[in-house]
């Protein structure tokens, strides 16, 4: 499995990692069994957050984690509401219970609030001083926003910046990733997939991945993992409810597209014009 850095903690995490949005929602046993063959697989980087099944999935991570939590880069994220200066803390904590562990690798704002980003980097530098998490990032920022929190904070401080981003919707190649690869921040790309749309394979885009896919000996998603995270600066976290979903994904991390097969996707897919603002799920 590939591995690329994660902002400038010192520390690399594996291209492909492992998502948990509406992971609470199937089977718990086979969730955990995804989850725990991601970690056979080198796919270490586990995100989630409280918002997701309010706390549920949170649980599920924390029943596959149990007994490996050394081998895991665990994420979590706090809801803007709750995101005060108490409000973080006392929301860490709650998310470190339903984890069962005592400390989080990175802990995110899940996206801007009524609360001053002031307050909440406050409390997450309070966090990183008690070891309760070793970093801490953002989500659904844009450029704008990145640098807001930039001239607060100062380089070095902010890890990441968790963001839509999949075939169909390229939108933080115009500005999120230029000024992120900048400031040696990581973006991390979630819903990779798109949400209930990849390609049909009978579509124009679809017959290039499937094309490229043969190739390489591999299968459309994981050509498409491997395309998003052809820049150093770019990892993502596709979800998988079952092991095999889980093997598929896995596979992303292990291919080396061309530059005739990235222009190929690139006339495929094109990222069109900057949007007035970006895109979230």
């Amino acid at each position: 499995m590939r591995q690329h850095p994660f902002g400038q903690t010192g520390r690399s995490v594996p291209v492909i990692g492992q998502g948990t949005w509406y992971i609470e929602t199937g089977s718990r046993k086979e969730a955990v069994a995804a989850l725990r063959r991601g970690l056979d697989l080198g796919m270490t980087h586990i995100d989630t957050a409280e918002m997701y099944g309010s706390g549920a999935s949170e649980e599920v991570v924390g029943e596959a984690i149990a007994g490996r939590r050394g081998e895991v880069f665990l994420v979590s994220k706090v809801l803007p509401s709750n995101a005060s200066r108490k409000g973080t803390i006392a929301a860490c904590e709650r998310t470190l219970k339903h984890l069962g562990t005592d400390y989080l690798d990175c802990y995110l704002l899940h996206w801007r609030g009524s609360y001053p980003l002031a307050e909440t980097f406050e409390a997450f530098e309070q966090l990183k001083r008690d070891g309760k998490i070793l970093s801490w990032g953002v989500s659904n920022f844009d450029e704008d926003d990145m640098q807001e929190a930039f001239d607060l904070v100062g380089p070095g401080k902010i890890a990441c910046n968790q963001v839509l981003y999949y075939l169909q919707q390229r939108a933080i190649e115009h500005a999120v990733i230029p000024w992120c690869e900048r400031h040696g921040v990581t973006v991390v790309a979630y819903s990779p997939y798109g949400h209930g749309d990849f390609p049909d394979e009978r579509s124009k885009g679809g017959r290039v991945l499937k094309e490229i896919a043969d190739a390489h000996g591999a299968t459309p998603r994981q050509v498409a993992l491997a395309f998003l995270t052809r820049r150093e600066s770019v990892v993502t976290i596709p979800k998988a409810g079952r092991p095999q979903h889980t093997e598929e994904n896995a596979g992303g991390g292990r291919i080396a597209l061309s530059e005739t097969d990235i222009a190929r996707i690139d006339a495929a897919f094109p990222r069109g014009p900057k949007p007035g603002y970006l895109p979230m799920l």
